[in-house]
């Protein structure tokens, strides 16, 4: 039963993310975010972030949602670091630290 149901969500948050991509590429098409000054908008690295998103909001099981952002992540280190400024030298540090523990004390329950 839960495997039924597992399914369904992966359906449902794929669908979504489906139709959202058709929508932002329709209006892509129509207005041209490029030109608009959001060329952000359509690069391959936000559509990876906005599939995150969604499975994370539509999928009860996180862990592809969480994978998916730790993908954008990595992949936008460069933004992220910049964002957070000089507390970047201290607060990407910790957060690995503290995410390395949490799985691997989650991986040995």
């Amino acid at each position: 039963m839960a495997t039924a149901t597992n399914n369904k969500d992966t359906y449902k948050a794929t669908a979504v993310f489906l139709v959202v991509m058709g929508i932002l590429y329709l209006l892509d098409k129509l207005i041209h975010f490029s030109s608009a000054g959001l060329p952000w908008v359509m690069q391959k690295d936000t559509m990876l972030l906005y599939a995150s998103v969604i499975f994370l909001w539509f999928k009860r099981d996180k862990s592809v949602g969480i994978i998916l952002a730790g993908i954008w992540l990595i992949q936008n280190i460069g933004l992220v670091i910049s964002l957070l400024g000089q507390m970047s030298a201290y607060l990407l540090p910790a957060a690995l630290l503290i995410i390395g523990i949490l799985l691997y004390f989650l991986s040995t329950r």
